[in-house]
């Protein structure tokens, strides 16, 4: 099989025969597999950061297959301004593609032949827009990770020396400076003084992550599909924006119900011999995502319990059979294909009237 070199493509070179391209991306080098309409090999090279774009800009317009990985929406925004059609995919469902060992000239194989496959699922390629969405999410629940692990050590501590504080975060906010001044529990001056820096880290935490949630509210409430996602129960700024900045194109996938199993919202199966086995959902998917609309379902249904509307006795009649937690995940799931379908086809939400 001959490899063609870099300098031996250009216009008139071999790769005007390339239909369909795969790169397996990496911080400095890349590897990219081109291959003609049959599917025979037509080079096989490995690029330096400074190479990419002469070499993509030399080679004409075609098909090009990437894993969904760190950097592939900003190289998939570059090849597509180059003319070129982009493709991310699941990075497990090109690995069912590496013949032999798994090394970066069979990824890059695996993904040119992948991405021509018809039953092969993409992930949408985000706007620069979107990213900065995301980002601000992403940061936001970094703090609040951080700020919850505060909290949890701050209580075991306080345990420690006797001093038991509830679990939410409010009541340690409230409770830590009344422990500080009570002279008569057993915190020592060196215990006091720690616990005092531990509350204004505290403090400081929410300060940063306050203007966070206010930005990303803000940014919703002016996003007019956002304001059309907060239509529907359980949805508020929070997740329709997470929804806009996780999902990209929601016309990516076929239905409500394929966009609900992306985000781990479906039962796991396990079946063979023309017998089903379900299990629980599998939570595949963007777990940031699946987690804010089970919250939002969640107090759905806490508030459900209180009203007789149509979808309230629904809810009503899902905690009866299967209690709340299984209640608030059916709900999730079917705030997931109701969000799709606002997205996908630029519907209103229509509340059921009967």
């Amino acid at each position: 099989m001959e490899v063609w070199s870099f300098h031996a493509v250009t216009s008139e070179g071999p790769t005007m025969n390339v239909t369909t391209m795969g790169v397996d991306l990496a911080k400095n080098i890349f590897q990219v597999h081109g291959a003609d309409a049959p599917g025979r090999c037509v080079f096989s090279e490995q690029l330096s950061r400074a190479k990419r774009a002469p070499f993509m800009a030399n080679v004409p317009p075609c098909l090009i297959g990437m894993e969904a990985c760190s950097g592939a929406h900003y190289w998939a925004r570059r090849f597509q301004a180059l003319g070129h059609e982009v493709r991310l995919m699941n990075p497990q469902f090109v690995k069912a593609y590496v013949k032999s060992n798994k090394n970066d000239r069979n990824d890059a194989e695996a993904a040119c032949e992948a991405v021509t496959r018809p039953s092969m699922r993409f992930v949408a390629v985000k706007s620069v827009a979107q990213q900065d969405r995301q980002a601000l999410h992403r940061v936001r629940e970094r703090l609040i990770g951080h700020r919850t692990a505060l909290v949890n050590q701050t209580r075991g501590l306080l345990a420690e020396y006797g001093i038991v504080v509830g679990k939410q975060i409010a009541v340690l906010r409230r409770r830590l400076p009344e422990i500080l001044e009570d002279g008569e529990n057993e915190l020592t001056p060196d215990a006091r003084m720690l616990f005092a820096e531990l509350y204004e880290e505290l403090l400081e935490l929410d300060r940063r992550i306050t203007p966070l949630s206010e930005r990303i509210k803000c940014e919703a409430n002016e996003d007019e599909l956002c304001q059309r996602l907060q239509a529907l129960e359980g949805v508020g700024p929070m997740i329709a924006s997470a929804a806009t900045a996780t999902v990209g194109d929601a016309r990516v996938f076929r239905n409500g119900r394929q966009f609900a199993a992306s985000l781990g919202l479906v039962p796991r199966q396990y079946s063979t011999g023309g017998k089903t086995r379900l299990g629980a959902i599998s939570k595949r998917g963007d777990k940031y995502l699946r987690k804010l609309l089970i919250q939002g379902a969640t107090i759905d249904v806490y508030h459900a319990a209180h009203k007789q509307t149509p979808r309230a006795r629904w809810i009503q009649g899902l905690v009866t059979r299967c209690g709340k937690q299984k209640a608030a995940v059916a709900v999730a799931n079917k705030n997931a294909r109701v969000i799709w379908a606002l997205m996908a086809r630029g519907e209103t939400y229509r509340a059921s009237a009967n």
